[in-house]
């Protein structure tokens, strides 16, 4: 995975002191950024070239008690790295040495009016979603009183119909028939669907309905983690179903243990509301409070006093 200079400088609306490098060919690997202290003192043992160079107003002041030699001599070790980007924030605009220097190594300089410490924290937060590792699944992802609902099943089953009628409840549509995961953390994964998909949902007889002209922007969401996942499958008179919820199941993507339940469908059973009642009762054991294990320690105290009886 990768961005390019360009993602980043239409995602934060940067400005380009140097328009005429293509920044659609530099791409960018890591989601880490570097803010060049010591090498600005000529230290580049160790220095993290391939991350983005980020100049606050600490750097900037510093750059501009140095002598035009020493600053041409750093500033050309720097971009021969070769680095990414240089990025100066809060609207602070490097001599035209430096520009000059990066025309010549073909090194973006670009402008935030962000303040560098809300820079660093949004550019990193984005980037490590946009270079986590990612696989694509099929399902349909929804936002339900606030958690994130992956459900799962074979083709046909009514997961559409059940992100439809979840959507006309009030909740919100990330994607429908192609998930892709990223695993931003060890404890997060976030869900998004491709471009193409965005925002559609394919009903069999009807056709691809777009969520977003019907119902509006408040009824999709281009991202969100999965807290929790729903496998629908046919109900079979044969196979035993966990009926109280003691032991919570799990399934694993890309390393990540995520909660899963397994619904049996059958004709009448109304999933819009299962799912809603599993995202709140999610959303209970979170904050402290497990139905089954309640139930579970009233039965056993009432055991005990039929025992001491």
């Amino acid at each position: 995975m990768a961005v390019t200079v360009t993602d980043v400088i239409n995602k934060y609306s940067l400005r380009s002191l140097t328009p005429e490098i293509d920044t659609d060919s530099i791409r960018i690997n890591h989601s880490g950024i570097n803010r060049p202290a010591l090498q600005l003192a000529g230290y580049f043992d160790h220095f993290g070239k391939e991350r983005v160079q980020i100049i606050g107003l600490v750097e900037y002041t510093y750059i501009e008690t140095m002598s035009r030699e020493r600053k041409i001599q750093i500033f050309d070790t720097l971009f021969a790295g070769p680095i990414p980007c240089l990025i100066y924030c809060r609207n602070l605009e490097p001599d035209a040495d430096i520009v000059e220097l990066a025309h010549q190594r073909k090194v973006p300089v670009l402008i935030s009016e962000m303040i560098t410490s809300d820079f660093m924290s949004e550019i990193i937060r984005w980037m490590k979603t946009q270079l986590a590792p990612m696989i694509t699944i099929h399902g349909v992802l929804v936002e339900v009183y606030g958690e994130g609902v992956l459900i799962m099943g074979e083709s046909g089953i009514g997961k559409s119909e059940a992100a439809l009628e979840l959507v006309k409840r009030g909740h919100r549509l990330v994607t429908d028939d192609v998930v892709e995961l990223r695993k931003v953390s060890d404890e997060t994964l976030v869900g998004s669907a491709p471009d193409i998909t965005r925002h559609l949902i394919e009903l069999r007889g009807i056709g691809i309905v777009d969520v977003k002209s019907l119902f509006g922007v408040a009824a999709v969401k281009n991202t969100q983690s999965v807290d929790m996942v729903i496998k629908l499958e046919e109900w079979s008179r044969d196979r035993e179903y966990d009926r109280l919820g003691l032991d919570e199941q799990y399934t694993e993507f890309l390393g990540n243990k995520i909660v899963c339940y397994n619904i049996p469908i059958r004709p009448g059973r109304n999933l819009a509301v299962i799912v809603e009642t599993a995202a709140v009762n999610s959303r209970q054991k979170k904050m402290g409070y497990n139905a089954a294990q309640e139930l579970y320690k009233k039965v056993r105290k009432s055991l005990e006093l039929t025992e001491n009886e």
